[in-house]
């Protein structure tokens, strides 16, 4: 992997290693683009945050390019020049003909990457928020020791991103990473008498239907018949054995689908982003239950929560948008 800064070509052996701080221009712009907000990170050369500027999601397209636009102009007036820009949002964009699919943002179904770059004279880039997170944290966070990393965001929704040696692996459709939305376990879902239902994609049984924070609490309905929030279960799940119940089936979930990414992606490292993420002892728990699914006598990933925070979305789309530029 080779990496100009500064006039400098650095060349990197894998695994991949982060950048190391130059003291040297700002050179990418991140926007994280999300229902309610829109926040812009200027990255320098060390991939450190230099200065961000947050504004609210506009509720119509027109408004949305609009204010984008504003904050590009902002990002180049304090760099000096033209930065490369990438978004990181929910959704996808349809490689057949550009337009984003993401039900919470008014650019669903509009070519906002080439809207955008059309006004911008430049091109855009435009990440999953959950494959941006991957891109980060295998390149600058919890991964950026390990050759394949797949960050498994688990939260209102489930999704991921694979990365191998510093590079956003790719697929075809542009949906690859959307892992909240394969079959639940039908072996685990029949053992403890698990809802079957309707998902938002459109399908039935999806996994993040019971192990996205709203699965957790239907999980807890089962065994408890208890009407309870995740908060509220993660919070007494160390003396109730109810509760208790539905933390170890929804750990049995989440391995069944990390054993899943292993026989596909196989990679050295999860990384755990997310709400449920923050979660206090989630690493060790899914740690145990993941090598109880795993096939025996085969090693499971690491597992490791998300080292980025806030930044790690913005980093990732702008990261993205510098390596489109650097080829």
């Amino acid at each position: 992997m080779r990496a100009a800064l500064c006039g400098i070509t650095r060349v990197y052996d894998t695994p991949f290693s982060p950048l190391l701080p130059v003291r040297c221009a700002m050179i990418a712009l991140g926007l994280d683009l999300g229902g309610t907000k829109i926040e812009a990170q200027v990255f320098d050369a060390s991939w450190t945050s230099v200065d961000r500027k947050r504004v609210a999601t506009p509720d119509s397209y027109p408004a949305l390019l609009a204010a984008l636009i504003e904050l590009v102009a902002w990002a180049d007036a304090l760099a000096g020049s033209s930065l490369p820009v990438g978004i990181g949002a929910a959704g996808a964009v349809n490689p057949r003909d550009g337009r984003v699919l993401a039900a919470n943002l008014v650019a669903n179904g509009q070519t906002l990457p080439a809207d955008l770059g059309s006004a911008l004279a430049r091109p855009v880039t435009y990440l999953n928020d959950s494959r941006a997170l991957a891109l980060s944290e295998s390149v600058f966070g919890a991964g950026s020791v390990f050759h394949g990393v797949f960050a498994l965001v688990l939260g209102t929704g489930v999704g991921g991103g694979f990365v191998h040696n510093g590079i956003l692996q790719v697929g075809a459709s542009g949906i690859g990473g959307e892992v909240g939305h394969v079959a639940a376990p039908a072996h685990l879902v029949q053992q403890y008498n698990l809802p079957v239902l309707d998902c938002v994609c459109g399908r039935r049984g999806c996994i993040e239907t019971l192990i996205s924070g709203a699965g957790l609490a239907r999980i807890a309905k089962v065994t408890s018949g208890a009407d309870l929030t995740a908060p509220q279960i993660v919070a007494t799940r160390g003396t109730d054995p109810q509760m208790q119940a539905a933390w170890h089936i929804w750990c049995a979930l989440t391995a069944d689908l990390i054993t899943v990414l292993t026989l596909t992606f196989d990679p050295d490292c999860i990384v755990l982003g997310g709400g449920m993420s923050d979660i206090a002892g989630l690493v060790d728990d899914l740690t145990a239950a993941t090598a109880r699914a795993q096939l025996a006598g085969f090693s499971a990933p690491v597992i490791l929560r998300a080292a980025g925070g806030a930044v790690s979305g913005a980093r990732g789309a702008a990261y993205a948008a510098w390596q489109a530029n650097h080829g």
